[in-house]
């Protein structure tokens, strides 16, 4: 027996806003004492009316137009009606049948293939408030701050087949939010949350379906970790039910099952609700949305659509093709938008000094060609490697750090060029990093700009000859590696300070 997993998405995403869906509140409430930033219209006092948040629909439909959806000429809002706590106007404002964004895709690569994942639609909708209840489970308290928050739904076509693919999409997805600069896509924060609909198809030997298990919404599941683990459980007592039960679409209704993450399981909660349940209707309070027209308080697709970024995908083969930077650095940089221009601003200057200083001969592009990788290698292995361990250790972003991309660039020059050593280029390091001072200037205050001077050194090379009869035996009966021997002997003379290629040099010049 063949069981092909099934995976859909249905992902919401909180939009940063200032302010919230339908109302003038704060829209940072999860920052605020309980019940504090809320007014008559998010709390659904009688007698109040919504007003739309024209920012939170353009930011949808820029989500939309980075997904590849297409934007309908007209749009409106609906009634979503059901009740529960957290809902205080005892039904919600939503989008059923006209969505903002439709018939998109984004695709991704998961276990080395191309997947392309088809959107569905992509609609906009106001956030319940926030349940807390207690540990004896007798109470429950109700925290408004959320009522109202601007919330965009993702939902997929059942594309993914493996937790693999899902936990991809989620990663990719939240990037290109970052990216946008409209969430900050926090699935521990509750700034972005998944629920995925799961079942199994049973295949014949040609990949034909021959049945389909119930349908089952997982809900609950807060980082990419927990959909991963759930997705997978999830399959596995499917497909033991499955080969129990022999039960399928037919015979079972769709289900919502929570994840708890403590125990690795997920919990059967309710039978699921279909479209007809929440009685949906226009909402009349809100006019229809005219999109893409020109005007007075007008929806401008067109114009929102030129305020995109270079999104994840299309950086990384631009980083690929313009500076050569492995796949696994590329993902690094790229995953982290804001260390990504960083990188790319300290090329440029890196770029310029090649260009203007070190090209001797030839076109701009052919010394940059020449030189480049080299100069671009060690900017990424420093930034990647030492510069972005002080961030995780100071628990600050590239954008606070008081090293400037002119002076990282200044500092990956003088690495370049051996003009100091490792040890000490990681003290120079060390102390831009503390004080943001140039490098230059930190080699002159901390006299660590090359050490002893070329006749000071060449008085330690001879005293150091004198002392050490048998390398230098050695070294002129062709044991070459002797030399490093008295490299290191020199080195600790000069304190580190003096640069190992130079001591090398001039070193072979003594021992001719």
């Amino acid at each position: 027996m063949k069981l092909q997993p099934i995976i859909g998405l249905e992902i919401h995403v909180q939009l940063k806003t200032k302010s919230k869906m339908f109302c003038p509140c704060d829209n940072a409430g999860e920052f605020a004492p309980p019940n504090t930033t809320i007014c008559p219209i998010c709390t659904g006092q009688p007698g109040t009316l919504p007003v739309m948040n024209k920012q939170a629909v353009e930011w949808t439909i820029k989500a939309g137009l980075a997904l590849n959806c297409r934007i309908p000429e007209y749009s409106k809002f609906d009634r979503k009606n059901y009740f529960y706590p957290d809902l205080p106007k005892g039904y919600q404002i939503s989008q059923y049948d006209q969505p903002l964004c439709q018939n998109g895709f984004l695709e991704i690569e998961s276990n080395g293939e191309t997947k392309k994942i088809r959107i569905l639609r992509i609609h906009l909708e106001e956030d319940a408030a926030k349940n807390f209840h207690s540990t004896n489970g007798q109470n429950t308290l109700v925290d408004y701050n959320r009522a109202g928050t601007p919330l965009m739904e993702i939902v997929t076509e059942p594309d993914l087949r493996t937790p693999q693919d899902a936990k991809t999409f989620m990663q990719e997805l939240r990037l290109i939010m970052k990216y946008l600069d409209i969430s900050e896509a926090d699935m521990e924060k509750g700034h972005m949350r998944c629920d995925a609909n799961i079942n199994l198809w049973e295949l014949d030997e040609k990949g034909k379906k021959i049945a389909a298990t119930p349908i089952v919404e997982v809900k609950n599941m807060n980082s990419f970790k927990a959909l991963e683990r759930a997705m997978e459980y999830e399959i596995k007592r499917q497909t033991k039910v499955y080969q129990e039960t022999k039960k399928t679409t037919k015979d079972s209704p769709k289900t919502t099952r929570g994840w708890d993450d403590v125990q690795g399981v997920t919990q059967e909660q309710r039978t699921k609700e279909e479209a007809h349940d929440y009685r949906y209707f226009p909402e009349p309070d809100l006019p229809p949305l005219h999109l893409s027209h020109k005007g007075e308080n007008a929806i401008d697709v067109e114009a929102i659509g030129e305020t995109i970024p270079e999104l994840p995908q299309k950086k990384r083969i631009r980083f690929e093709k313009e500076f050569g930077i492995s796949s696994a650095n590329i993902k690094t940089l790229v995953g982290d938008k804001e260390l990504s221009e960083y990188a790319e601003e300290v090329i440029s200057e890196l770029r310029e000094w090649i260009c203007t200083e070190v090209a001797s001969e030839g076109t701009e592009e052919e010394e940059w060609k020449k030189y480049g990788p080299k100069a671009v290698k060690t900017a990424i292995n420093w930034l990647l490697n030492k510069l972005t361990k002080h961030l995780n250790e100071q628990n600050i972003s590239i954008k606070n750090c008081k090293i400037t991309p002119e002076n990282f660039a200044e500092f990956i020059k003088i690495v370049t060029q051996n003009t100091i050593n490792s040890t000490v280029a990681q003290k120079v390091l060390d102390i831009m990093f503390m004080t943001g001072k140039d490098p230059t200037n930190i080699l002159e205050e901390e006299d660590l700009s090359g050490g002893a001077k070329n006749d000071e050194l060449e008085k330690i090379i001879n005293d150091i000859i004198i002392k050490n009869p048998e390398p230098v035996a050695n070294y002129k009966k062709g044991k070459t590696n002797a030399i490093m021997f008295l490299v290191g002997q020199i080195m600790k003379e000069t304190k580190g300070k003096a640069s190992p290629e130079d001591i090398k040099k001039m070193l072979l010049e003594k021992l001719k």
